[in-house]
């Protein structure tokens, strides 16, 4: 398959790749750094993602297109230019005529109570705020997109890069509500996550839908 990580050199993104063309597939990557490859099926594209044109071109032809995208922790304008830079990649998607569409977001929005999501608890990180409300808030943009066979995947509560499992090839899926494993913890690392896109990819069992994963 011919697949677009965009946000290829990120921490998630970078994973996806590797997973991806570890499998033989095309990957064009797609990243604000300019970047080569030595594999022979990874091209690096360096693509300014609000540029909606020159991203479509970008990702014409491919099969499937994979957001990792991330406007970056540590930025003071987290919230507003994630929700404009997914805008635009959404959009740059339908230009170039690519239906399926997987979104990498955050576990905020999973549901921990009735009613209650994550990034409202009174435990949430307040640094991971703006992010996981940014990516909450997309999350309701994409479920009116009609013309789009879009995915949005919400990791485990606890994946980071202290998260060490490497990786196991082993998952179980939910939807709204987070994979608890039998110490109540809901941890998935970064590799087990690219293997989790990997198989959606491949055999995709989602649809303009939201789901999970965890150990």
């Amino acid at each position: 398959m011919k697949i677009a990580v965009i946000g290829t050199t990120g921490f998630v993104g970078s994973s996806i790749t590797t997973e991806l063309t570890n499998r033989n597939h095309r990957v064009t990557g797609i990243s604000r750094s300019n970047k080569t490859s030595d594999k022979q099926n990874l091209t690096h594209v360096n693509v300014d993602i609000l540029n909606v044109n020159e991203l479509s071109n970008a990702l014409k032809g491919n099969d499937v297109v994979v957001s990792a995208f991330n406007a970056g922790w540590t930025n003071p304008n987290l919230y507003n230019e994630f929700i404009a830079g997914s805008k635009a990649i959404q959009e740059a998607v339908k230009l170039a005529g690519v239906k399926r569409y997987l979104v990498i977001g955050g576990a905020g929005s999973l549901y921990v109570a009735e009613g209650i999501q994550a990034v409202d608890t009174p435990s949430f990180p307040k640094e991971f705020y703006a992010g996981a409300s940014a990516a909450r808030d997309y999350l309701k943009l994409l479920r009116n997109e009609q013309d789009l066979d879009w995915v949005f995947f919400s990791p485990a509560l606890e994946m980071h890069q202290g998260i060490t499992t490497g990786r196991t090839g082993n998952y179980r899926l939910g939807k709204d509500v987070p994979v608890f494993d039998e110490n109540k913890r809901s941890v998935l690392s970064v590799e087990d996550l690219a293997v989790v896109i990997a198989d959606e990819v491949e055999n995709p069992k989602h649809h303009k839908e939201r789901f999970t994963a965890a150990y």
